[in-house]
């Protein structure tokens, strides 16, 4: 386990508040997925088999959505890189504050990224449209790479997860 350095850093509550609300971000990810497919691909709301099976679907693998999950808070994060603690005024925690944040913002990605084919077709494919493991670990891949490709994001992973040594 890699030692904290600074336990009260913006970053560490951060990800606190962020898997605290994974469960139910989860289940709102899952209908705004929903609702986007509704939007892009039938508007109209015509029932087919296709429609059908994506409504009345509501158990699926989660641990692929859950990795999606978790590399948006790491875009998040990124994204709000500064890892200094603002002055409340208003009484609440730094963790309710960035619950707060985080869902209001977790939200508006979804939404945003929901308005994009290839970000539905993916998240279908490897949620509520699953049927076999190798599809849905390529559109796993595809979705990671298309939100690093939407926010503006590399990865490089040369020396895999670096420790700190403190002395």
């Amino acid at each position: 386990m890699i030692q904290k350095l600074f336990p009260l850093d913006k970053n560490y509550i951060l990800r606190q508040a962020q898997f605290a609300m994974e469960e139910e971000l989860l289940e709102q990810m899952v209908y705004e997925l929903k609702r986007s497919y509704t939007y892009l691909y039938n508007p109209l709301q015509l029932m087919d088999s296709t429609y059908a099976a994506i409504l009345d679907n509501f158990e699926f693998p989660t641990d692929r959505i859950r990795l999606i999950y978790r590399q948006l808070c790491g875009v998040y994060r990124y994204l709000n890189g500064d890892n200094q603690l603002e002055l409340l005024f208003d009484g609440k925690s730094h963790f309710d504050k960035f619950k707060e944040d985080w869902e209001r913002s977790f939200l508006n990605y979804v939404r945003e990224l929901g308005q994009h084919e290839a970000y539905v077709k993916t998240m279908l494919r490897m949620t509520i449209l699953y049927d076999t493991e190798s599809r849905a670990e390529w559109a796993e891949n595809n979705c990671k790479a298309f939100i690093n490709q939407h926010f503006g994001i590399r990865v490089i992973k040369r020396h895999g997860e670096l420790k700190l040594k403190a002395s």
